[in-house]
């Protein structure tokens, strides 16, 4: 019976409210934004050094 109860309240806490999703989205975009700049310089780095020889 304990162990039901802890399931049911660990399932019940983990649930993320709208706010929370709202916010992992957010990160998530800010995550992606900053991988396409990286991978944007890490091209003109290759562009840049392929230029010089």
């Amino acid at each position: 019976m304990l162990l039901a109860a802890g399931l049911f309240t660990f399932s019940f806490a983990s649930c993320d409210t709208r706010e929370e999703n709202r916010q992992e989205r957010i990160e998530d975009k800010a995550e992606d934004a900053a991988d396409d700049v990286e991978d944007a310089a890490d091209e003109a780095e290759d562009k840049a050094e392929d230029a010089v020889q």
